[in-house]
């Protein structure tokens, strides 16, 4: 898969997303960020510490959150991705489910789309996305987590966010899928999620794990969002054994360490 200037082998390898969020609200570095130019030293920093490519988001998606006008969220992306690519040469992913902000974004620079309702929120974004002829990573959500039969409908609504963008003229090598865990699933459906992940890959398509902190993690190991580290990095392992292409994570450095070890077992026959 090729995202901005670099080629990623999403067939053999596990890439690590780092999480740059330019927010007050974000559940776990809210407000850390929001400076230029702090957010442009934790991008340095994610990428010193083995960050494939780094995820601007400029709303909070946590439960509960405030949603913004895309003015705002614009306000706040724009000049951080602007920045990052003159500044690094690192593939930029816009975290967004909005298409204005999507367009936005692309004319910065940013090299990918990362729409957290799978293209069902704005009906517009599969089109701008298309225009720009850029990567999108589509991730299952709901509004509520209510399913005669999980796994099945988790994979059909998947298959409708892919049939959104192949109908909207997004090419079929441009398609990342992401499971949602935290969004639409309650506490048990996000462990059933991650204990099947691998039942995905039956869709075809790579795969993008996004379980950094999040509240599946904090409820099994009652720990706050800062102290969530290990939980994140077993969940880390578990996506590459079960083949996703990348990890979305605060804490790259670990991530990107486990990540390493855990392909070279995996591999150790090629050796």
């Amino acid at each position: 898969m090729q995202i901005g200037g670099k080629t990623f082998d999403t067939g053999h390898r596990t890439y690590i997303m780092g999480i740059l969020n330019v927010t007050p609200d974000s559940f776990s570095d809210g407000g850390r960020f929001q400076d230029l130019d702090a957010a442009l030293r934790h991008g340095e920093e994610m990428l010193q510490n083995g960050a494939d490519l780094l995820d601007v988001g400029g709303e909070s998606t946590r439960p509960g959150h405030v949603r913004i006008t895309e003015e705002e969220e614009i306000r706040r992306v724009v000049p951080v991705i602007r920045r990052l690519k003159q500044e690094f040469d690192v593939p930029i992913s816009v975290d967004t489910y909005k298409s204005q902000v999507a367009r936005a974004a692309l004319e910065a620079g940013a090299d990918l789309v990362n729409d957290v309702w799978g293209l069902k929120y704005d009906p517009d974004m599969g089109r701008v996305i298309a225009e720009y002829g850029v990567p999108c990573c589509l991730m299952h959500n709901r509004e509520k987590a209510e399913y005669r039969a999980f796994l099945p409908e988790v994979l059909e609504d998947l298959r409708e966010s892919v049939y959104l963008a192949k109908a909207a003229g997004i090419r079929e090598e441009q398609i990342i899928l992401d499971p949602g865990i935290g969004f639409g699933k309650n506490y048990e459906m996000n462990l059933e999620m991650l204990k099947n992940l691998g039942e995905l890959n039956r869709l075809g398509y790579p795969l993008l794990l996004g379980t950094s902190r999040k509240s599946v993690i904090g409820l099994t190991l009652d720990l706050p969002a800062d102290e969530r580290e290990e939980g994140t990095l077993v969940t880390t392992v578990m996506g590459v054994q079960s083949g996703c292409s990348f990890v979305r994570v605060h804490d790259v450095k670990a991530n990107a360490r486990a990540v390493k070890m855990t392909e070279a077992i995996l591999r150790v026959h090629d050796l």
